[in-house]
């Protein structure tokens, strides 16, 4: 669930090593947490409690490669900060199976931190034997054996994402096919299926921000129906952008020219993104101005 919370969210972060904790600080950090990694535990309760007065989520990640780690340690750390009525301290546990985190290790070649020159399964038995008591105080254990990057960075949403967190950007961008697509798209829309106004003498020299264009536009009978599919997509599609936690989307609208229908359209979808609420920047890559 979304958090709430007058208190200011403070999550430790522990685990396995290559269970994904990296991934979910980074995810976090995009979700608008202060994230900080492998931070020495005497540092823990001055630092949390150093910008009290910010209701900044903050991220820390604690593991065996921390300074002066031990189970006593952060247990006592961590009943401290629970007590504290400013903060909603939680600690997450991330976990996975031993011979997941071996085939990860050995198709990256890192070196586990415990293993040293033995066997990488040797350092992950070793490292589950040294910090499995904190997965029994853990607040959420989040078991990353069967996960996909945007599985976890979802769950991460679910559970943790604050209340005022950054918003999806949205990029809109006309272009010409003839000019090749824009490699930055993640989606593409097609609107050569529209009449062109450019067999019209009198609108060839315009562009699709002409009013003259888009009445013509308009007029064709497939007009309606094109438009409401572009946005039943868009309606289906960012819910779901949004929940694996993408910052930028990018939309590109083409057509022959770059310069009639793709323009209008590309138009006529950011005013109604802008209308949902959501924040919204055009441009016309192919656009030539009218001489």
């Amino acid at each position: 669930m979304m958090l709430e919370s007058s208190q200011r969210p403070v999550l430790l972060i522990t685990g396995m090593s290559g269970s994904g904790r990296s991934f979910a600080l980074k995810a976090l950090e995009d979700m608008g947490y202060e994230t900080i990694d492998n931070l020495p535990l005497s540092f823990l309760e001055t630092t949390t409690l150093a910008q009290q007065e910010t209701s900044q989520p903050l991220a820390i990640s604690i593991d065996v490669r921390t300074r002066d780690f031990s189970l006593e340690h952060i247990l006592h750390k961590m009943e401290k900060l629970t007590k504290n009525s400013s903060l909603k301290t939680q600690l997450i546990f991330f976990d996975c199976d031993d011979d997941v985190l071996a085939r990860r290790y050995n198709q990256t070649r890192r070196i586990h931190p415990l293993a040293h020159e033995r066997p990488v399964i040797d350092g992950i038995r070793h490292e589950r034997l040294l910090i499995s008591p904190l997965r029994e105080h853990a607040d959420l254990v989040i078991d990353t054996s069967l996960l996909l990057p945007t599985d976890l960075r979802g769950q991460l949403r679910r559970y943790f994402l604050p209340q005022k967190a950054p918003r999806l950007s949205i990029f809109i961008t006309s272009f010409s096919f003839r000019h090749g697509l824009p490699r930055e798209a993640d989606m593409v829309f097609d609107a050569r299926l529209l009449k062109n106004p450019f067999y019209i003498e009198e609108l060839c020299s315009l562009s699709g921000e002409a009013t003259e264009v888009a009445a013509y536009i308009k007029k064709d009978p497939i007009f309606p129906k094109y438009l409401e599919t572009l946005k039943s997509i868009l309606s289906l599609s960012l819910p779901r952008f949004i929940e694996e936690g993408r910052s930028y989307l990018t939309i590109a609208v083409g057509c022959t020219g770059g310069q009639h229908r793709s323009v209008f359209i590309a138009k006529l979808l950011k005013e109604w993104l802008q209308e949902q609420k959501n924040k919204v920047k055009l441009r016309h890559r192919d656009l030539k101005k009218a001489k």
